[in-house]
C-alpha cells in the first residue's frame, strides 16, 4: 500500500515542500531514498525503538520511503514523525482519511517522545500558503507557530497521540495564539537611559541613530560610559511591526532559538558577539548553513564592544551585509540568503592605552601607535558607520549628580513619532521603511539640499578628504535630523551637525 505525508525542508529561512512517499510490499527490508543525509538514514532505528516502546508493529515487509523532489538534500532528524506515520498508514495501523490534510514534522525520542525542531514557523507559513488544514509538530513548537492564522496548530507530546488522532479515538485541540502586544507599553526594559549621567552629545547623536536607523560607532577612554550607552539603545527603538516580528521569529525558529513557552519575539533582538568571533559564526555559513549574529540581529541591534580587537577578516565580511542588508551563503550544492538588515553600533578605545592622543601629554600613546591602531579598521568599513561619536570621560560634577536625564520612554516617543513620518514617506516604495534604507535614487530625490547646503558640503569634502559613500551618509543623517525637527527641506544646520558626525575618517584622526 502507498502513503503519501508531508513535511518541509528550510533552506535559509524559506520552507521547501518535501513529500514522503511510503510503499510497504512483499519482502523483507527497508530502504530510504531521495538525498536524506546522515541524520534522515537513523530515522530507521529511532522510529522502531519508537514503536516498540508504544506498541505499534514495525512491518515485517518490505518497506520503501523516497523523499521527493529527490534532488534537494533532505538534513536532520525532523522527518521522524513524517516517515513514521506514513509506515503506520501504509501498514494499516493508522487510518489515512485525514492524512493529506497536515503537515507532520517532528523528531522520534526511543520511547516515542517527540522533541522540538528548527524552522517551525517557516514551515507553519508556507503550510498556510499551500492550503493544508494544519500542522501536527511537537508540543515545544506548538506556541511558536500559533501566530500563523487558519491553520490548526496540534501540538502533541508522543507518536501514541497521533495515532489515537488519525484513528479518530482522541481529539487534539489545536494550540491557540495568545497575542502579546507589541507596543510601547508591553516592552519594558531594565536599564534606561534616565541612568546615565552627563553625555548629552552622545544621548543626541543614539537619538539620531535610533530615529533613522543608522550604523553608529563609539570610540572614548576605558570607563566613558560606551557600553553602558549602546546597552540603552534598544530601550528606544520603536516597537516591532506584525511583520518585523514574525521575519524576526522565523530567523530565531530556524537557528533553534525559540524556547518552548516562546512565542512571537516582541522586542528587537540585541546580539553582542564575543571579539573571538570566526567570521562564518558572525554571517552564518557552515557546512550545513545556519543564520549567524547579523542575521540574528536583524530588525534590532548588532553590538561590537572593543571593535578593533575582532578579526580583521571577521569585520571585512561585514561589509557586503551592511550595504545590501542581506548575506548570501554560497555553497557547491546550494546557495541561501539570510536577512542582514540590524543597526550596527560599535565601540573602541581611541589608542591602545585607552586614551585620546595628546601631544602635550608625554604618557599618551605615541601619534603613529595611534594612527597603527585606527587602522585596524579599514577605511571602507568606516565609510558605512554613519555616525562617529567620541565619547569622553565624565566629569566628577556630572557622575556625584542627582538630576536624572530623560527617560527612554521619553525619548523613545519622539524617535517613533520620527520614524513614522519616515513611514509614511516611504509607503509607496517596498522595502524602505526609514532613511538609512535609501538607495542613491531616493537619496537624490528625498535628500536634495539647497545651493547653501551644497557650498557647505563641497567645503567638508574637500577639507576632510571624504568619501562618495560618506557624501551619501551624510545626506541620509541630514534627513533623519531635519526629520525629528519636522524641517520639509534639508538645511544647512542640519548638514553641519550630520558633517560633525564624520570626525572619524582617515584624514581627521589626530587633528
Amino acid at each position: 500500500m502507498l502513503v503519501k505525508t508531508y513535511g518541509y525542508a528550510v533552506y535559509g529561512i524559506e520552507a521547501v515542500p518535501i513529500t514522503i512517499e511510503t510503499n510497504v510490499g512483499k519482502g523483507i527490508n527497508f530502504f530510504l531514498v531521495g538525498l536524506p543525509d546522515s541524520a534522515v538514514k537513523e530515522s530507521h532505528q529511532r522510529i522502531k525503538a519508537a514503536f516498540t516502546n508504544t506498541d505499534l508493529n514495525f512491518p515485517r515487509k518490505e518497506v520503501t520511503v523516497n523523499m521527493a523532489p529527490a534532488d534537494i538534500r533532505k538534513e536532520g532528524s525532523a522527518y521522524d514523525l513524517s516517515i513514521a506515520v506514513g509506515i503506520l498508514a501504509a501498514s494499516d495501523q493508522l487510518s489515512t482519511d485525514k492524512v493529506a490534510d497536515y503537515v507532520i514534522m517532528g523528531e522520534l525520542s526511543l520511547d516515542g517522545g517527540l522533541r522540538p525542531i528548527r524552522g517551525a514557523l517557516s514551515m507553519a507559513i508556507k503550510a498556510k500558503e499551500q492550503g493544508f488544514k494544519g500542522f501536527i509538530l511537537p508540543k515545544q513548537n506548538a506556541r511558536e507557530v500559533s501566530i500563523v492564522e487558519g491553520l490548526d496548530v496540534l501540538g502533541i507530546e508522543d507518536i501514541r497521540e497521533v495515532v489515537d488522532f488519525f484513528n479518530g479515538t482522541k481529539t487534539i485541540e489545536p494550540t491557540l495564539f495568545v497575542p502579546d502586544q507589541i507596543d510601547e507599553a508591553h516592552s519594558e526594559f531594565a536599564i534606561d537611559f534616565s541612568d546615565v549621567k552627563g553625555q548629552e552629545n552622545v544621548k543626541r547623536a543614539l537619538e539620531i541613530a535610533a530615529c533613522g536607523g543608522h550604523n553608529i560607532l563609539l570610540v572614548g577612554p576605558p570607563g566613558s560610559g560606551k557600553t553602558m550607552l549602546a546597552k540603552r539603545l534598544p530601550s528606544i527603538l520603536p516597537p516591532l511591526t506584525i511583520d518585523e516580528a514574525l521575519e524576526t521569529t522565523k530567523i530565531h525558529s530556524v537557528a533553534g532559538l525559540v524556547g518552548e513557552h516562546k512565542g512571537l519575539m516582541t522586542t528587537r533582538p540585541f546580539r553582542s558577539p564575543h571579539h573571538t568571533v570566526s567570521d562564518v559564526a558572525l554571517v552564518g555559513g557552515g557546512s550545513h548553513p545556519k543564520p549567524g549574529e547579523i542575521s540574528l540581529a536583524h530588525n534590532g541591534i548588532l553590538f561590537l564592544d572593543e571593535l578593533p580587537e575582532y578579526k580583521r577578516q571577521v569585520l571585512e565580511v561585514m561589509r557586503q551585509p551592511l550595504e545590501d542588508r542581506v548575506v548570501s551563503i554560497s555553497r557547491a550544492k546550494m546557495s541561501v540568503d539570510y536577512p542582514a538588515g540590524f543597526m550596527l553600533v560599535a565601540s573602541m578605545n581611541p589608542s591602545p592605552s585607552g586614551n585620546f592622543y595628546d601631544p602635550k601629554d608625554p604618557n599618551s600613546d605615541p601619534e603613529y601607535v595611534v594612527k597603527r591602531y585606527m587602522n585596524k579598521i579599514s577605511g571602507p568599513l568606516m565609510d558605512r558607520i554613519d555616525l562617529h561619536i567620541e565619547v569622553p570621560a565624565v566629569p566628577f560634577e556630572q557622575l556625584s549628580s542627582a538630576r536624572k536625564g530623560e527617560t527612554s520612554a521619553q525619548i523613545r516617543k519622539r524617535v517613533v513619532n520620527t520614524r513614522n513620518l519616515q513611514e509614511e514617506r516611504f509607503k509607496m516604495i517596498p522595502k524602505i521603511h526609514y532613511n538609512a534604507q535609501l538607495e542613491p535614487k531616493q537619496i537624490e530625490k528625498f535628500c536634495a539640499i539647497d545651493e547653501q547646503g551644497q557650498l557647505l558640503l563641497k567645503m567638508a569634502m574637500d577639507k576632510m578628504g571624504l568619501s562618495a559613500r560618506s557624501y551619501s551618509r551624510i545626506l541620509k543623517v541630514s534627513r533623519t535630523i531635519a526629520d525629528m525637527e519636522g524641517a520639509l527641506t534639508i538645511q544647512p544646520k542640519h548638514l553641519a551637525e550630520a558633517i560633525q558626525f564624520r570626525s572619524l575618517d582617515r584624514a581627521n584622526w589626530l587633528d
